[in-house]
């Protein structure tokens, strides 16, 4: 799974591509890290910088980077190298010891890294810790730390594994490398998501070898925590000497007139509300439809498979839309033509049509899609279609208090909250205008206020006769129910089909109750 780098890593110099020595097995996994020499990626960077380039940031960015290339000619241009630490599937046995197999792969043509050492007892281990340390500078290449490892391959298994790390293994981080500098500004950055983080403007300091001018501060919670002002001096550090992160204040050299930071109340980008939901840590701007800096989130949100269903209209077309000047909200996707698509780059005159195609069939959608595609925070399908069944009709649901909101199943205060607020900004309203001028429309269906199903949760396990699983879940959704995929004691009913699996097994452990095809039918029949 995942993306296939074969073609990239066999530009690897220090990688066989064909195993040397004897005794190895006929299948092999050999696990490892790619890395860029410190000295080879400053030539690298002089060299694009010769050629007209911007330089790389850090060597570990510029590998990850290198191996993700669509064209390994470009990789083989860069200097990687690979140092296996470890392996997965082997058709053999390799050996008894890590040490042990790690000078197997030594010998079978895999550069073993040379600090690799066997320890013994813990003043060992630290005393080697403490060496590394001051060694750190003067190596090769970048490392923010070491991973000791039980040796015995015996003793690993009986050690196992906890939920999320080996028993065996255990990674000692060096303290990170900190600078002195000032805090010349603190902006509020728009993510595409809407989440609005402050960011500090920094005095620009060199911090491990790299040149740190931002840093962010996460959200509000974090800047009053650490008590951060424009003007401040400032300790900063690369966490995992990577991410620029401040780390506190001096206090004593804070400047008189420096005054707490606060989130703006309107978006700085398009001034629409900054709201804070209870539940959250993140402001948000509330103008998603509308606000430039998350055109390209909200576009392809919309465009997605459970909301609007445009297929073909990913991220990398967006993002030439938006860059383009095309696309500027979601309405504009309905006033695309075929002159506008075919000038974009792989968009020739057979893929503008499919794609114009697919924007025309999506023009007559059904109400929750509709909402679930406008990226309301806290409204996910479920409560989209929550909302179309309680409502059926948009117009209802702009005109709906808080108070009546919480009166649909899953819409507490907050989810309530988040609802009216995004209603209420007008540039949301005004996309939604264009929208349906546009050409966009659905099915207006009666209010249903409540069901036979009305707050209840129901598992579907095995096949029915009289309907497809879809089926049943859009009757029981249409009912007030919403359906789970796992049984758990907040099950109301579970419905058995044919060739039942598990689920019927663990409902009856748990004494839910469990209903037959003919006892789902009966009950989907009768009167509202």
């Amino acid at each position: 799974s995942g993306e296939d780098v074969t073609a990239n890593v066999r530009t690897i110099r220090n990688i066989p591509l064909q195993l040397a020595g004897k005794g190895w097995p006929d299948l092999l996994e050999v696990r490892g890290e790619v890395v860029i020499p410190v000295a080879a990626f400053q030539r690298l960077n002089e060299e694009r910088l010769h050629g007209g380039e911007n330089p790389f940031a850090n060597p570990r960015n510029a590998a990850a980077g290198s191996l993700r290339q669509l064209d390994s000619k470009v990789t083989a241009k860069r200097p990687l190298a690979f140092f296996p630490w470890g392996w997965g599937e082997s058709s053999a046995p390799l050996g008894g010891a890590h040490s042990t197999i790690m000078h197997s792969l030594s010998v079978w043509g895999f550069e073993v890294t040379p600090y690799l050492r066997n320890v013994r007892h813990l003043i060992e281990c630290e005393k080697y810790f403490n060496e590394m340390q001051k060694s750190r500078e003067g190596m090769p290449f970048e490392i923010d730390g070491l991973v000791f490892k039980v040796d015995d391959l015996a003793a690993r298994e009986r050690l196992g594994f906890t939920a999320r790390a080996p028993r065996w293994a255990i990674a000692y981080k060096f303290p990170a490398h900190e600078e002195r500098t000032v805090v010349e500004d603190i902006l509020a950055s728009v993510g595409r998501t809407g989440v609005i983080t402050p960011v500090a403007v920094l005095r620009p300091v060199q911090v491990g070898g790299v040149t740190v001018s931002r840093a962010s501060l996460h959200n509000q919670d974090e800047v009053d925590r650490k008590d951060i002002r424009v003007g401040d001096t400032v300790l900063v550090r690369r966490a995992g000497d990577v991410i620029p992160e401040v780390v506190m204040v001096l206090k004593e050299e804070r400047p008189a007139a420096a005054q707490p930071w606060q989130m703006p109340l309107r978006c700085p980008v398009c001034d629409s509300e900054v709201l804070r939901l209870a539940n959250e840590s993140a402001h948000r701007c509330m103008g998603g439809l509308y606000c430039p800096a998350q055109r390209m989130g909200a576009i392809e949100h919309f465009a997605s498979r459970k909301a609007m269903d445009i297929r073909g209209l990913g991220e990398k077309l967006v993002q030439q839309l938006v860059e383009r000047g095309l696309v500027h909200s979601v309405a504009d996707v309905y006033h695309l033509d075929e002159a506008a698509l075919c000038g974009l780059e792989r968009m020739a005159s057979r893929s503008a049509q499919k794609l114009l195609a697919e924007i025309e069939q999506s023009r007559h959608t059904s109400l929750s899609r509709f909402l679930y595609a406008l990226g309301i925070r806290q409204v996910g399908e479920s409560t989209a279609k929550s909302l179309a069944a309680y409502f059926g009709d948009l117009e209802p649901l702009l005109a709906a208090t808080p108070e009546v909101l919480q009166n649909i199943p899953d819409v507490g205060p907050i989810v309530a909250e988040s609802i009216v607020h995004f209603f209420a900004q007008p540039h949301n309203l005004d996309v939604i205008a264009a929208l349906r001028a546009g050409g966009l429309d659905w099915d207006v269906v009666e209010p249903q206020k409540g069901g036979c199903f009305q707050g209840m949760t129901l598992v579907l396990t095995g096949s029915l006769d009289s309907m497809t699983r879809e089926d049943a879940k859009v009757a029981i959704e249409n009912r007030g129910g919403k359906v789970s995929s796992a049984v758990s004691a907040k099950t109301s009913y579970v419905v058995v089909g044919k060739e039942a699996g598990n689920k019927a097994e663990k409902a009856a452990k748990l004494g839910l109750k469990q209903l037959t095809e003919a006892q789902f039918l009966a009950m989907l029949s009768k009167k509202e």
